[in-house]
């Protein structure tokens, strides 16, 4: 929490006085080109450190409550501690080496955090996330080996007239894409809710998922340099098609953690749609909103969860709010947030997001974008009816008064205030748009239109109903609640490829060509020179009689014929 406090305090000072803070330190040099450890303080920088540090305190406090009777509590909390360090160092380096050092311990320590529970399932969940991020760590890897050409790695010294820097650029595209799981690299983020739910909410707010926007962010001026729109057409389409994939997910599904994650897909679409249409800042502004109300939303489910038994079923939830009233009023202003309610912190970056696409010239992408977000809407709504407003229905479990402790409550209100205040305050800092939006009153009215829409078809569906327990699969609905079968299109072809090459791979050189030159072939060759070594030991005094005799014979010889 101080950090959090002093992060922004420098973030105010050096955005009044537009000032950037460089420290630099040559550790080494590779081929004349210099590695250097750097350290970037600028309001980008500091203002995201500060959303991080505040974000993962209060996680770490809700978690002293919620996992208290984890038997191995202690190396939660050094995994929660490395991811957070591994973070800030992504943040605060510009340098693409040293960068990948917080690249590579999200992904390590996100690995370990999602197999904490050690099943089958986790264990599923934790493949399938390393791998999709391993394509991204491929693609960084080889931007820092195509960057050799410019003898340096520093992001804010790239030269765009130097050759291959649309291999570069989509490198850096790609890898942005895989972290902050776009289409179609989606199929990860989902499966993640494997991790406990205090992990769910610093992994889906404001650390992992992020760091491909961020990284997107931070190379923006490069590749808008390039001058080639085919790039940012093509992001700016899967990032579209991710926000209207994961918005109609998240309206049929009906796991608690899961629609929470799909609304977390489809609102890295929105950042996304934002850095493509030219407009990093705004980008980086609904991260930071988002980042304070999803993870209101996740500790508020945790809340639920913890105290319900692990029910996480939104059709056995109702009257929530008489069991747990701190937890269901940070998910209704949460909740409302993320529908772009007016003052709230979503309706800031959200509004000004959709405003800048009407002023595009992209109908297409634009009316996919809208019905995504009519289906944010819809699908908020949905939660809030089926865990507040439904009426009570046969639960299986006894309801009773939950037990919100002060571990509970506190971050959950702090949290929840940034969810209001952080839109107002973050503003006026990071929103420098070149030109005004002037829309007429219609297009003006477009997003109040949409929430009332959203809201009205939430309660015409499922209002009258509330919920019946009996709910029949169709295939569509199957399909569309699979992300468009991402999972076996993307993730399982890939599991499968490394099996069975690892498979091959284990016949042919671990029991084959390892067994005649590795340790066993070693092994069966040491122990024929050894019984060779002892059958000529064991006839070695034959041998020196036999050399003796010769010898003997020899000097006989040469007597005989010197007479």
């Amino acid at each position: 929490m101080l950090s959090a406090t002093l992060f922004f305090s420098l973030f105010i000072n050096l955005s009044s006085t537009q000032t950037t803070l460089i420290s630099s330190w040559e550790i080494t040099f590779l081929n004349s080109a210099p590695i250097e450890a750097t350290i970037l303080l600028d309001p980008i920088s500091l203002s995201f450190a500060s959303v991080v540090c505040l974000i993962s305190s209060n996680v770490m406090l809700f978690s002293l409550d919620y996992m208290d009777h984890d038997k191995a509590y202690s190396r939660f909390f050094w995994l929660l501690l490395l991811f957070v360090i591994s973070m800030n160092l992504l943040i605060f380096i510009p340098n693409l080496i040293s960068l990948l050092v917080g690249w590579d311990g999200l992904g390590l320590t996100s690995f370990c955090l999602v197999i904490y529970y050690q099943s089958k399932k986790s264990l599923s969940a934790g493949m399938i996330t390393v791998l999709m991020n391993r394509i991204g760590d491929s693609m960084l890897l080889m931007t820092i080996g195509l960057l050799m050409i410019q003898g340096h790695w520093n992001i804010n010294d790239i030269q765009t007239s130097q050759p291959l820097m649309v291999f570069i650029a989509l490198f850096v595209i790609i890898a942005a894409m895989t972290k902050s799981a776009q289409a179609p690299f989606s199929s990860w983020l989902p499966a993640a809710m494997a991790a406990p739910t205090p992990v769910s909410a610093l992994v889906h707010s404001s650390t992992l998922v992020t760091a491909g926007v961020y990284l997107l962010i931070r190379f923006y001026p490069t590749i808008y340099n390039l001058n080639i729109p085919l790039l940012f057409n093509s992001l700016l389409f899967m990032a579209t098609m991710t926000m209207l994939m994961a918005g109609i997910g998240a309206t049929l599904e009906n796991d608690l953690k899961k629609v929470i994650a799909l609304s977390t897909l489809s609102q890295l679409g929105v950042m996304m749609a934002a850095a493509a249409l030219g407009y990093p800042l705004l980008a980086l502004f609904h991260l930071y909103t988002h980042a304070l109300f999803k993870a209101t939303l996740f500790l508020s489910a945790g809340s639920l969860i913890h105290n319900s038994e692990g029910y996480q079923d939104i059709r056995m939830l109702s009257n929530m709010w008489k069991s747990a009233p701190f937890s269901m009023v940070a998910l209704n202003i949460c909740s409302l947030s993320l529908c772009g309610a007016p003052f709230l912190a979503g309706f800031y970056s959200k509004d000004m997001i959709l405003e800048s696409m009407i002023t595009s010239s992209n109908f297409l992408m634009l009316l996919i974008s809208l019905i995504a977000t009519l289906f944010t809407i819809i699908y908020s709504f949905r939660l809030l009816i089926a865990s507040t407003w439904s009426i009570n229905k046969p639960l299986p479990w006894k309801l009773t008064k939950m037990e919100e402790t002060p571990l509970t409550i506190l971050p959950i209100t702090i949290l929840t205030l940034g969810a209001i205040l952080s839109g107002a305050a973050f503003y006026s800092f990071l929103v420098n748009l070149n030109t005004n939006i002037l829309l007429p009153q219609p297009l003006k009215l477009l997003v109040p239109a949409l929430i009332t829409t959203g809201a009205m078809t939430a309660l015409m569906m499922w209002a009258p109903s509330l919920y019946p327990q009996n709910s029949h699969s169709t295939p569509l609905s199957h399909f569309l609640t699979t992300m468009w079968f991402l999972t076996w299109t993307s993730s399982a072809p890939m599991m499968n490829f490394n099996s069975l090459k690892g498979s091959s791979m284990t016949k042919t050189l671990d029991f084959g060509w390892m067994e005649i030159f590795g340790g066993q072939g070693m092994f069966n060759l040491n122990k024929q020179m050894t019984k060779s070594n002892q059958l000529w030991q064991s006839q070695l005094i034959t041998v020196i009689g036999m050399i003796m005799m010769t010898l003997f014979a020899l000097f006989l010889a040469a007597l005989f014929l010197s007479f």
